[in-house]
């Protein structure tokens, strides 16, 4: 089952807000589990409210982040009485590295989200996958369809757009370590301001905090792997194809699908939306205004698509 800790943490101003019957200041513990090829890898578990038992939410992350994404949007979702999972997929976070890069494809890591969930019993979930983290929900609608209750897309599907990739490939991997926290938010801004149009200097702060750790030697570092982007240098990922549709329609025409897009995203455009929709036409969607990819899901549009959709599921 892990190795759990529990975490107090009351000095999250951000936290206190959007709860219908207030912040849970617990907020989360830790656990860790081995995949099957020897990995120690780590998720988040956030308590759900008291009520009836519902389906747990399973939160996966995009390509260069990891679960401190999740940490305003996970315990408002507990809020509603759900248990919240939040992982660190290999090469991220509090997550081993991989020591062959190969192994960082949407492949390998369903197999170890699939590993987490037995490890803690879990049987069926509801999947919330932003960007790369619908890519990982989406295969597992291959591998183990019956683990997925209902899934959420963050911005992300079986076709992407090259404009939104080619901006992705440009910082993945690359750039010097700053040599402060101040310049660590310049980064984040740097890379993610088309994006973010409207965040604050405290918010790119706090987005660092996120992408970055200080090490023991004092310097910061990004929080992943440099070498989750040698597949991608490999082009081993492409826009679209015939594997990512047929895992999109298996998901979306089998389970219950939210598509969340921000209104400003180059990698989920217009034309893909209508590919979706025309491929799976029970799709629901919800468009956030004035951001781009990938919403965080405390906008107001995300949190009230989310409320709705889960609403829907037992």
């Amino acid at each position: 089952m892990g190795i759990w800790r529990k975490l107090q943490s009351t000095n999250h101003p951000a936290l206190i807000r959007n709860f219908p019957n207030g912040p849970n200041l617990s907020i989360y513990s830790e656990t860790s589990f081995t995949s099957t090829d020897g990995l120690r890898l780590y998720a988040r578990d956030y308590p759900p409210a008291s009520g009836p038992a519902q389906l747990p939410v399973i939160c996966i992350h995009g390509l260069t982040r990891n679960s401190s994404d999740f940490e305003e949007v996970a315990p408002w979702i507990a809020s509603l009485g759900r248990r919240v999972l939040a992982v660190d997929v290999r090469g991220r976070g509090h997550s081993a590295h991989d020591p062959d890069p190969s192994h960082y494809n949407p492949m390998v890591y369903a197999g170890d989200v699939i590993k987490l969930a037995h490890d803690l019993g879990i049987s069926r979930a509801v999947f919330i996958g932003t960007s790369m983290g619908g890519l990982i929900t989406m295969t597992l609608a291959m591998r183990r369809p019956k683990l997925i209750a209902a899934a959420v897309l963050n911005d992300i599907g079986p076709a992407l757009s090259p404009r939104g990739l080619e901006r992705i490939a440009t910082y993945v991997g690359k750039g010097q370590a700053p040599r402060s926290w101040a310049e660590a938010a310049d980064y984040t801004r740097s890379i993610n301001e088309c994006a973010f149009p409207s965040n604050t200097d405290e918010d790119w702060h706090k987005w660092a905090r996120r992408a970055f750790v200080e090490t023991d030697a004092g310097q910061l570092a990004m929080r992943y792997d440099p070498n989750i982007a040698v597949p991608i240098k490999a082009g081993q990922v492409k826009p679209s194809s015939m594997m990512a549709r047929y895992a999109f329609r298996r998901l979306a025409r089998a389970r219950p699908t939210l598509v969340i897009r921000g209104a400003l995203s180059d990698l989920i455009e217009p034309e893909q939306v209508a590919m979706m929709r025309a491929a799976a036409p029970s799709m629901q969607f919800a468009e956030v205004p004035d951001v781009g990819h990938a919403p965080m899901l405390m906008e107001a549009a995300a949190q009230e698509a989310l409320r709705a959709f889960l609403d829907q599921v037992d």
